[in-house]
């Protein structure tokens, strides 16, 4: 037996780390509290002291070299945890300083000696001025517009969120974007206004701390006169000295760290969006203008004048911004202001691949217009087509029970100026011209009084249309005529060819979309069915052929719910289509009936019934008549003729449907679909027993 599993090899140091990476920060946040609580020894102060002052450079340094506010993201909580620090270090070294300032100044060791000798020179009246001079810088002028920055911004952020998602919602509707960049985008902007949301409170963190600062210093001052004069038995004046040096060395070693993270902070929030850092914005938007280098040069020059000012001085700094402009205007594009960074030119270099993966990905739906129907798209202009078509994808998605694709649009100069056209996978489905800015008056009853105007037939439905101008609106209205614009025509036209074609659209990943949103609420119902009796695909079979012939999939847990019951004794695509569809029998009915809730249908001769049954194979086989032989089939012909002729004497404000046998219903359908596409077939067992049939007549 091997031994390798009872004795694992012993982890690397680096493993050890690695491991141990993520409790990091909760260890050194829980270790704030003790530092707080526990006298440190004085090498533990110095340390913890240059931690403070090196995560501050990091801290700001970092705010220099972002270019967007968000890639900084941490940058509240890290605000907090920073102060906290401090405010902990302040603590221990206010309680160090009290209890051993009478052994001298080096009693709180290396750093803050340093800051009270070195910097302010050893005279605490300097050090302290020079104390109140931070202050004053960090807390009136950094701290107030850092707080101030944050509020407006803040605001303007989330004022602006609603009319970001709406363009972001415009541009997937148009196509322009496909639904993973949407979720991106959102995720961007919603990430923007969080970050803004949290600096207005965070920054207000840092503004306090200095207000702490000031009356830390105080107390230490005063409470050290005391314990080193009464306790510790130091004469007065050197109980001030040294009292006073220590403590303006730590609110020093204290402020200095705060001043640069609240000039970090300021930086970020003032930070516009680019594709540069900082300072090469600032080198290329300063120095781009010669001319201002040389009146800058002119002035320093001037200035070399004036009686007392150290004129050797200002002719140098004149000279180095003239020779600057000199070598800006010789050359026409400098390195100053041409300056591209590494991962820009990586980002030109993968543009034309860019581009030629975008020639290659075809839009599910695209809508393409003449020139003269762009005003229709431009909202500027007060086109509504952005709008309806928008309308139109939520209300179709609604009805047919799976999210309907963008629709992408597009100007194309080779249409006629009012044409449009509407492909589907790049190929065309459809195109129609409209007639000026003239309305387009409908009526599907011939007996109608007849219009003055360009006669045509409707694009959707193919009823008699006349083109008329906008003045006689109201006179076809009072005839009878429905009038509508030129965006009513595109959309109305548009939604109908969705419909005709949405088994086209329903693809594999939009089925296994659908199954994954089922699977929140229905677990078992899934897990029973797929893939234990059915495949992914026969299920999406099932639901194109649904769509096929205009039956709504969004109750798909009670289709899936009739193809378990089914699939367990027939598998044939016939049977399950047949099962879903008398399991939506309300859902199925309801849209044929007419205005009276009465389902108007079309009766078969029990001799047409045996000629149709005896037509076909039997349901198991699943074989078929070849649809481009359909019209030449005698029997199908007589249908379809019978069927035209009771439809158009059908007084009915119901398209009257055919009802037949269920063992024939599929196969009747197959057969006039190429001839009557938009007639329902559907079988007694699909109707609800409470519905009542209103016969509109029988094919013999």
């Amino acid at each position: 037996m091997s031994t390798a599993i009872l004795n694992p090899a012993p982890l690397a140091p680096a493993g050890i780390l690695h491991r141990l990476r993520d409790y990091v920060l909760p260890i050194g946040a829980i270790s704030v509290i003790f530092v707080m609580l526990i006298p440190l020894p004085a090498m533990a102060l110095d340390l913890l002291l240059t931690l403070s002052m090196a995560a501050s450079i990091i801290v700001f340094l970092s705010s220099i070299q972002i270019r967007r506010a968000v890639e900084l993201s941490v940058f509240p909580t890290l605000l907090l945890l920073l102060t906290l620090f401090r405010l902990a270090l302040n603590i221990a070294s206010s309680r160090r300083i009290l209890l051993h300032g009478s052994e001298g100044t080096g009693a709180a060791r290396k750093v803050i000696e340093a800051f009270g000798q070195f910097v302010v020179g050893g005279n605490y009246i300097v050090g302290f001025v020079l104390f109140l001079a931070l202050v004053a810088i960090q807390f009136l002028v950094v701290s107030h517009g850092a707080v101030r920055t944050a509020e407006v911004t803040a605001r303007f952020t989330l004022d602006a969120l609603p009319g970001k998602q709406m363009a972001i919602d415009a541009d997937m509707n148009a196509g322009l974007i496909d639904e993973a960049e949407a979720r991106r985008r959102r995720q961007s902007i919603a990430r923007e206004a969080e970050f803004y949301g949290a600096m207005d409170g965070a920054a207000r963190f840092n503004q306090r701390d200095s207000m702490a600062t000031i009356l830390i210093t105080a107390i230490n001052i005063i409470a050290g006169l005391l314990i080193g004069t009464l306790q510790q038995g130091v004469e007065l004046g050197e109980a001030a000295r040294t009292y006073t040096v220590l403590t303006v060395g730590d609110g020093l070693v204290t402020l200095v760290p705060s001043l640069l993270v609240s000039v970090a902070g300021g930086i970020t929030l003032t930070r516009a969006n680019s594709a540069g850092m900082l300072g090469t914005e600032i080198r290329q938007q300063l120095f781009a203008r010669p001319a201002t280098l040389y009146i800058a040069s002119a002035v320093c020059a001037a200035m070399c004048l004036i009686p007392g000012l150290p004129g050797f001085t200002f002719l140098l700094v004149a000279a180095v911004l003239f020779l600057l402009g000199r070598r800006i205007a010789a050359s026409p594009e400098p390195a100053l202001i041409s300056e591209i960074s590494s991962n820009e030119k990586k980002k030109q270099d993968q543009a034309p691949s860019a581009d030629l993966a975008g020639l290659l990905r075809l839009e599910e739906l695209s809508l393409e217009i003449g020139f003269q129907l762009i005003p229709l798209v431009d909202e500027k202009q007060g086109g509504m087509l952005l709008n309806r078509v928008r309308a139109l994808r939520r209300h179709l998605s609604a009805e047919m029970g799976f999210l309907v694709p963008p629709v992408h649009i597009s100007d194309n100069l080779r249409l006629r100026p009012r044409e449009y056209l509407v492909s589907l996978r790049g190929i065309e489905i459809a195109r129609w011209q409209l007639e000026g800015t003239q309305m387009l008056a409908v009526s599907g009853d011939p007996q109608r009084r007849p219009l003055p105007g360009k006669e045509t037939r409707e694009p959707a439905f193919g009823v008699p249309a006349v083109w008329i101008a906008s003045a006689i609106e109201e006179q076809a209205i009072a005839a009878g005529y429905s009038v509508v614009d030129s965006v009513t025509v595109i959309t109305t036209h548009l939604g109908e060819l969705i419909r005709r074609h949405a088994h086209e659209l329903l693809g594999r990943a939009e089925s296994k979309r659908l199954m994954d949103t089922l699977n929140d609420s229905h677990p078992k119902l899934l897990e029973e069915l797929v893939p234990k009796l059915l495949t992914l695909g026969e299920v999406e079979r099932v639901l194109e052929q649904l769509l096929r012939e205009r039956v709504s999939i969004r109750d798909l847990g009670a289709i899936l719910e009739a193809l378990l019951e089914v699939a367990a004794v027939n598998k044939g695509l016939v049977a399950l289509v047949e099962a879903a569809r008398q399991a939506l029998g309300r859902r199925l009915i309801a849209p044929l009936l007419d205005q009276d809730g009465q389902l108007p249908v079309l009766l078969l001769d029990p001799a047409i019934e045996e000629d149709i049954l005896a037509s076909f194979a039997p349901e198991g086989s699943q074989r078929f008549l070849p649809t481009n032989s359909v019209p030449t089939i005698p029997l199908v012909r007589r249908l379809a003729d019978s069927l035209k002729h009771l439809i158009g004497a059908s007084n009915s404000s119901a398209l009257p449907v055919l009802l037949c046998p269920s063992p024939a219903r599929y196969h009747v359908k197959r057969w006039l679909d190429p001839v009557m596409p938009r007639l329902a077939v559907v079988a007694a067992a699909e109707i609800p027993a409470e519905i009542r049939l209103k016969p509109a007549g029988t094919i013999r």
